[in-house]
This record gives structure tokens, sequence and C-alpha cells, in this order.
């Protein structure tokens, strides 16, 4: 345990260091994951997935503000349905334009919200997000939750559903569009999973802000349980076909990544705990301070060499002894 906690020190320590250019590393490399997956899900625009384009575009993200990020992966995704037909690029961009309004109204600064969520969906643990979210941010962070969600959900249906998705003359433009739209505003799996993971980051964020000892721990293994119990009772009523052996098993390995970053981010001693009360003019205050668990990096060890000794010895050598 020792070891790990020497290893957190050092990369905190290093992270502060050169915060800067790993600040420029994370987002050229976020970018870079991101585009990359977008191209192999929907990859139809073919310029846009080759590896000098991804790179230069993750260069340029990696020195823009975060948001620009979302604002790019927007366009490739609109890029490559466009390539496959017109009326798929304009169900996204309406959802788009709703999503950024919604979101730079009420959570800006969400940016990780909006790109990691498709990110983990496709990956196979989406649910780490509405925990991380309810223990790292603020319940405004269901708004970008949500339209990753719908992001998701929106480009696995457009991938599975591709070749029933070009029209050749505007009757059948205007009637697929409709049916787009009709297939996804009642996709029932997509609604309980938004509101499974509003229930989760809610719960999460209350129980991670109580005075209660070991409040992560509690709020990651809660809300997994939490999560899992909101997706039953909406299969259950609804019959949405999701897989309980895959939910759970996802679920499972959600909580480790979750460990992991409880480690870094929230790791206290609560053997030392101290409560400490005083007063002012208008209130008295009951303070509980629990202290961070830390160790001091051991310094690095020098040998010395006795300089006596060291010339008696040079001077052995010269005379041949």
């Amino acid at each position: 345990m020792t070891t790990l906690l020497e290893l957190r020190e050092y990369i905190k320590s290093f992270y502060v260091k050169y915060e800067i250019y790993i600040t420029y590393l994370w987002k050229f490399l976020l970018s870079l994951i991101a585009l990359t997956m977008i191209g192999n899900k929907i990859g139809y625009q073919t310029g846009l997935t080759k590896l000098p384009i991804l790179l230069m575009a993750s260069l340029l993200c990696s020195i823009m503000p975060g948001n620009f990020m979302v604002l790019l992966c927007s366009g490739f995704i609109l890029a490559h349905l466009y390539k496959l037909s017109l009326q798929c690029a304009g169900i996204a961009l309406i959802l788009f334009l709703l999503m950024f309004l919604l979101y730079f109204r009420f959570s800006p600064k969400d940016t990780l919200a909006v790109m990691l969520t498709p990110m983990f969906f496709y990956l196979n643990v989406p649910y780490v997000m509405p925990i991380a979210l309810g223990l790292m941010s603020t319940p405004t962070s269901i708004i970008s939750m949500t339209f990753g969600v719908i992001v998701s959900y929106m480009v696995n249906y457009i991938s599975g559903n591709a070749t029933g998705l070009t029209a050749s003359d505007m009757q059948e433009t205007a009637l697929q569009f409709q049916s787009i739209v009709s297939d996804l505003l009642n996709n029932k799996q997509m609604w309980i999973t938004i509101v499974a993971f509003a229930i989760t980051l809610a719960v999460v964020y209350v129980i991670r802000r109580m005075s209660v000892d070991h409040s992560w721990t509690i709020a990651i293994i809660v809300g997994a349980f939490v999560n899992i119990i909101c997706l039953l009772i909406g299969d259950l009523l609804y019959t949405t076909g999701l897989s309980f052996a895959a939910v759970i098993l996802q679920t499972a390995i959600s909580v480790l990544l979750l460990m992991v970053l409880q480690f870094f981010a929230f790791n206290l001693d609560y053997t030392r705990i101290e409560v400490v009360q005083f007063e002012d003019d208008e209130y008295y205050y009951y303070v509980k301070a629990v202290p961070k668990v830390s160790v001091t990096r051991p310094a690095p060890k020098v040998k010395k060499i006795n300089q006596a000794n060291s010339s008696r010895d040079y001077r052995g050598r010269d005379r041949g002894e």
C-alpha cells in the first residue's frame, strides 16, 4: 500500500510540474480516440478516417478550448452522416443544435461528460459515467450526460440501419426522416437509460456530500445498485431487451474503475478524524476534519566517499602497492 501511495504522490507532483504540457497531451489523445471511434462506427466519409486528418484535427483540439472538441466531433459526425443520407444529417444537426443551446446554457464546462459518455458506451462500460459525474461534478451534468446517451443511441441506430436509410426521391426522404425520428423517440431502452443515469447521478451526488465516513465508497456501491435496480424496473415495465448479465458485469467493471478514481481523488484516513468547535458573535461551529492519506516521497540516497581514504587509495595505486 505504501508503494501505491508513493506512486500516487509522484504522479501528482509530476502532473503539477508539467500541467500545461499534460493538458495539451490529454486533449490531443482524447480527441484522437473520439474521432477514431466515430470513424470506426460511422466512417462513411472515408477521407475523414485517414490518420493524417485525424492527427491534424486532434492537434488543433489540443491547443483550442475544451468545448472545441465537442464542436469538432459533432462536425465529423455530421459529415459522415451527410455522406450516408441527407435526412440522417438533418436529424443529427437538429439534435446538436438543441444540445448546444442547453449545454452552453447550463453546463458549459462539462466537456468531458459530453465526450466520455458516448466513448464509454462504445467501450461497453457506460455505467461509469453517472457514478463518476455524481462524485466529481454537480446535478447539472445530467444535461450533458443525457445528450451523450442520445448521441450514442442515435449513432448505433444509424450504423445498424444504414442500408435502409438511403432514399432516391423527396417523398422517400420525408418518410425516412419521419421514421428515424419516430424510432429514436420511441426507443424505450434509451429513455430508461437516461432516467436511470439521472437518478443514479443524483443519489451518488447526495451521498458523497454527506458527512459520513467512507462517503465516496458508499456512494459508488449504492450508485451501482441504484443503477441496476432502475434498469431492472424499467425493463420489467417496458420490456427494453437489456441483458442483465451484461449489465451486472459492466457495472462490476465500472465499480473497479471508480475505486481507482477514488484512490487518486478522495483517499482519506478515517483513523485520524478530528472534531473542532469554535464560535463567533452569531454562530457556534462544529467542524469535522478528515486528513488525506499521504506519504512523503523518500529522499534520494547519496553515498558519501571518505576523501582521505580515497586519496590514500589513489596514492597506493600510483606506487604500485
